[in-house]
């Protein structure tokens, strides 16, 4: 039985074979032959690659993008662009085409934040938003997040992190642990506790020395959980994972929060940047 020379295929024929791989394999096919790397410049390749509501996207970018093909506006959207008058991040994962959505904290409901007796809204170079919101100080922490799964990509298992900064002057945030909850649609809660503590050991020693028994009495207050920790970012920030889910076909709304008040405790020095939606590998 003689095999089939790839070679020989018309150039069409290549490019529905390679619209049905990924982002990465129609890149590497580039060095099979010509007609292969013909093929992976193809608008049609790089069109099953791009999200279906992608020309609302580019509609709603802040700027501009110029493109001159598929392939070209596609490379453009693995780097993160703000959509939604900057109230959003989007961007697609290289190898995948995979979306993830940052939404900044102007999207989130945050307890009392237009009240500048506890919040401050304000611009930092190290933001991809035009604005973050600053906690001054407040008894009682609550961040709320939305977004439709059908902006997702679907079959996919994705994560919910808060990203955060905890300033010099940040005080009374990891007296007891803040309760997390994500829950798609009407579909089961996931629920877990974090400590949004700062990687200084040294305070985290004086604290559990002077505060030890209030800690324990205000930690028994609030659910069971593994109290997760912050972890750095490659950007500078640091996030928290609130959960995750898999985002099937149907349409539906994925809710998340953060939320601390059943301590009563007042807290401060909490920098707020948004919700990221990423693909879990």
């Amino acid at each position: 039985m003689e095999c089939l020379d790839m070679n020989v295929l018309p150039e069409s024929c290549v490019a529905v074979i390679l619209s049905l791989t990924s982002p990465a394999d129609a890149c590497k096919s580039s060095l099979v032959s010509s007609t292969f790397q013909s093929a992976s410049e193809s608008d049609s390749v790089w069109e099953r690659f791009l999200p279906s509501d992608c020309g609302e996207i580019v509609s709603k970018a802040s700027h501009t993008l110029e493109f001159s093909s598929k392939k070209e506006l596609y490379l453009l959207l693995c780097n993160p662009i703000l959509v939604a008058d900057g109230k959003m991040s989007f961007k697609l994962e290289r190898s995948t085409g995979k979306i993830s959505y940052i939404l900044s904290a102007r999207e989130l409901s945050i307890t009392w934040s237009n009240d500048p007796m506890y919040w401050v809204w304000k611009s930092i170079p190290e933001s991809r938003f035009p604005e973050v919101a600053e906690l001054k100080t407040v008894s009682w922490l609550e961040i709320h997040g939305k977004i439709r799964s059908k902006t997702l990509s679907p079959n996919t298992r994705y994560g919910a992190y808060l990203l955060l900064k905890i300033t010099d002057r940040a005080f009374g945030l990891d007296l007891i642990p803040s309760e997390m909850s994500l829950e798609v649609g009407n579909g089961a809660k996931f629920t877990n506790t974090a400590y949004l503590r700062s990687q200084d050991s040294k305070k985290q020693r004086m604290e559990n020395l002077f505060y030890g028994n209030r800690k324990q009495m205000l930690k028994s207050r609030v659910i069971e959980g593994d109290d997760r920790v912050l972890s750095k970012r490659e950007d500078g920030w640091m996030e928290i994972e609130l959960g995750e889910f898999f985002n099937g076909e149907s349409d539906k709304e994925v809710k998340m929060s953060l939320m601390e008040f059943k301590g009563h405790q007042l807290k401060g020095g909490l920098i707020v940047e948004g919700i990221e939606l990423r693909p879990k590998s």
